[in-house]
């Protein structure tokens, strides 16, 4: 059985969004969610729900936990507790449908371009969204970039070094708080990851979200897409992240075969696997049951919940040694295909990293580099 996950005392809004989103399953013994309720946020004044608030829209679970609040706790909510809550749902709402209007006219501006695009981890959280719009596509940058001013008067972001290696691109667009992210031929944190880009499209899925049909990828690739962005970059999690690969696995939708094979052709297999472990045990640690993972998943996984902690608003992953260790696997593994340009953009990484931490404590900022 996995350690606890390190939860420091200060982290409360954590513990009563996990046990809104991560109930325990039902015996004899086990509370309702209306029980966790009234030991979490039935009573909470009015400084801890805006924390709560800012931890949820952070973590990308803003709706989901509100409303899994309000219909669990109608006896145990009092008027004022549940108009704050009403009211945050409202705003985020207003926010998601204005940002889904503008991704669907984008997604439309392209078809009618003849270029292929796929939403890539903005819609992974529906009915949350994501704090700005990401795609894929196959098409020239010179052609997305004269397709977004056209057609949106949009404005190209400043790119960083990070951005210019990943060969992604930032447009700000009137009326669009947040901005539009376009990957284009690449993916992962260095632009290393080719076949997982060029499968993509291919591999793509038609989704209906509220009134629209947008195409997303398979569910193997939306695996592997978050893995590179929780694992190879970022090094945290979010509890959208948990959330949302549990449902892809309660679904039956993952298949485990088809993800061990694409993942170890991207060479982040062990990566995946340790992702999926992870996420298992954070449900298990407060649902009391986690993932029905494969053996296979659980032997390549590097580590697992109990290496997780929880600092400055998320569940954060040890870089040295644990993350360090799967980027060098996932080096070795470029350079054994021969994989030589995937592989340079990769050695990049470390430099860009102490490059962004060196501006970070200089500054305060690691805009322009990361």
């Amino acid at each position: 059985m996995p350690k606890p996950i390190a939860l420091p005392s200060s982290s409360k809004s954590l513990i009563s969004l996990s046990r809104l989103l991560f109930p325990p399953s039902r015996g004899d013994a086990a509370p309702s969610v209306a029980e966790g309720l009234n030991s979490g946020i039935a009573g909470i004044n009015r400084n801890d729900f805006e924390d709560l608030v800012a931890l949820a829209d952070s973590n990308h679970v803003l709706v989901r936990a509100l409303d899994v609040a309000l219909k669990s706790g109608s006896e145990s909510l009092d008027n004022t507790r549940a108009n704050w809550m009403r009211a945050a749902l409202t705003e985020e709402r207003a926010r998601i449908k204005n940002a889904t209007s503008f991704l669907h006219a984008i997604c439309a501006a392209f078809e009618e371009e003849g270029l292929d695009v796929t939403v890539i981890k903005s819609l992974d959280h529906w009915p949350d969204l994501g704090s700005d719009l990401d795609l894929y596509t196959n098409a020239d940058p010179a052609n997305v970039a004269q397709l977004m001013k056209r057609r949106f008067q949009a404005q190209m972001a400043t790119r960083s070094w990070g951005d210019r290696l990943a060969c992604k691109w930032n447009f700000l667009l009137p009326g669009l708080p947040e901005s539009v992210e376009i990957h284009m031929g690449r993916l992962g944190q260095t632009g290393e990851q080719i076949i997982l880009a060029e499968r993509l499209p291919g591999r793509a899925r038609s989704v209906q979200v509220g009134e629209y049909t947008f195409r997303v990828p398979a569910a193997s690739d939306r695996l592997m897409i978050s893995t590179l962005q929780r694992m190879y970059r970022h090094f945290y999690f979010r509890l959208c992240d948990i959330v949302d690969t549990t449902e892809l696995s309660e679904a039956g939708a993952i298949d485990y075969e088809d993800l061990r094979s694409s993942a170890n052709a991207s060479g982040i297999w062990e990566g995946v696997a340790t992702y999926m472990a992870i996420v298992s045990d954070y449900m298990k640690q407060y649902r009391g049951i986690g993932l029905n993972l494969p053996s296979f998943v659980m032997d390549a996984a590097r580590f697992g919940g109990d290496e997780v902690y929880f600092a400055r608003g998320f569940l954060r992953v040890p870089i040295l040694p644990q993350s360090a260790r799967l980027y060098g696997t996932q080096l070795t593994g470029l350079l054994r295909k021969r994989e030589l340009q995937s592989s340079a953009r990769l050695g990049l990484l470390p430099w860009l990293a102490t490059a962004a931490a060196v501006g970070q404590k200089i500054t305060g900022s690691d805009k322009g580099i990361w």
